[in-house]
């Protein structure tokens, strides 16, 4: 088994008196994670997978007498996919107040249905993490890092999703049914979109312009709808794991552009699922765009991680100057290039640099970025 970094941060938060949700797309290990941290404690527990129409049924606006013979003498309850259950949050909300020495432990594959139905009712109750792909740290802890370095190919074209990972030589068919399954059946169902074809459109036209700013109306008349339904397609999918957005970096410099966003995926196997193009790098026009998206969704994975809690954007000028990558961190600035060839001549803007105060300056190319994310 693979070691999650942040395993140790939620083991930590056990029996403290809440509960304990961990978020992130499907299938990127959540109750397989949870599950080893529960057999490592030799408690009584009971799973209860929401999934199920039985147990949805159980758990909609059960008391708080039916949800104690329900738990009965086990000391840990994992609620899996919390988000399927209509109320969930006020169902969870009376765990915790009623049932003290009960550990209650919920995943959730998205936080848009969490946020309605968890947040408000386990304000000031809940530990809340956050679980992604697998990172380039913790494939190193599995393997070394001339594995890890030597598969890097493998990572830009399959990403890091654990199928991906445990299921050498499947790994495309078992990507491209889980981009159909999840995105295109799951995500439509819990959120009942009418006309999944333009969310299916959206997600395409995001794939093929990862690294490029976007443009809400122009995606809209890519997909036949408004800006603002746009806007909510791209929360929708955000909150549901499957990209994330770069916004510009900007504190009034009179040339900087200030309303910009960019948008990623979380997972460079899953973005090529989407567009159904598993080529080798030396037959791709899109290797660069593939490199930049793995290296800052490693920067997100690691923030994550290690509750670094930074905040990432990027940053360009109106006279078309640019930088991959602005890390804040407490206040520091971080300017970061992403450059597949090591050999391309990289210059920081110094209308940035003369603006800004920034503590460090890096470099990332397919020769050093490792030593980044893995010291």
């Amino acid at each position: 088994m693979i070691t999650r970094t942040i395993q140790s941060h939620i083991e930590s938060k056990f029996f403290k008196g809440k509960a304990v949700v961990v978020t992130g797309a499907r299938q990127v290990g959540k109750s397989t994670l949870l599950k080893q941290l529960i057999k490592k404690t030799e408690l009584p527990y009971l799973s209860l997978n929401c999934d199920e129409a039985e147990v949805r049924a159980t758990l909609e606006n059960a008391g708080t007498e039916r949800l104690k013979s329900i738990i009965g003498n086990n000391k840990i309850i994992l609620i899996d996919e919390a988000q399927r259950v209509k109320n969930i949050g006020l169902t969870l909300k009376l765990i915790v107040d009623n049932m003290p020495n009960v550990q209650l432990l919920v995943t959730g594959s998205s936080t848009l249905d969490l946020a309605i139905g968890i947040k408000e009712p386990l304000t000031g109750r809940k530990f809340e993490y956050n679980l992604y792909p697998f990172s380039i740290s913790e494939m190193v802890q599995h393997t070394n890092l001339l594995a890890e370095e030597q598969a890097l190919e493998k990572r830009l074209i399959y990403g890091t999703y654990p199928d991906a990972i445990n299921y050498p030589g499947e790994e495309k068919e078992l990507l491209l049914n889980l981009s159909d399954s999840y995105l295109f059946k799951d995500i439509l169902s819990l959120t009942g979109i009418r006309k999944p074809l333009q969310l299916e459109k959206l997600v395409q036209a995001l794939a093929l312009q990862i690294g490029n700013e976007i443009s809400y109306q122009e995606l809209g008349q890519i997909i036949g709808a408004d800006k603002q339904t746009v806007e909510r397609y791209i929360d929708l999918l955000e909150q549901c794991f499957v990209v994330f957005r770069l916004s510009a970096y900007s504190r009034n410099v009179r040339n900087e552009i200030k309303k910009s966003k960019k948008i990623y995926f979380y997972d460079t196997g899953m973005r090529n699922a989407i567009i159904q193009n598993f080529s080798t790098l030396n037959l791709r026009q899109d290797t660069g765009q593939l490199f930049e998206n793995y290296i800052i969704s490693e920067y997100i994975k690691a923030s994550n991680n290690d509750r670094k809690f930074a905040k990432y954007y990027f940053w360009r000028s109106f006279q078309q100057q640019e930088i991959d990558l602005i890390e804040e961190v407490d206040g520091d600035l971080n300017a970061i290039e992403i450059k597949w060839n090591e050999n391309k001549k990289v210059k920081f803007p110094s209308t940035f640099l003369d603006n800004y105060i920034v503590k460090q300056t890096h470099i990332i190319n397919r020769k050093n970025y490792s030593s980044f994310f893995y010291k």
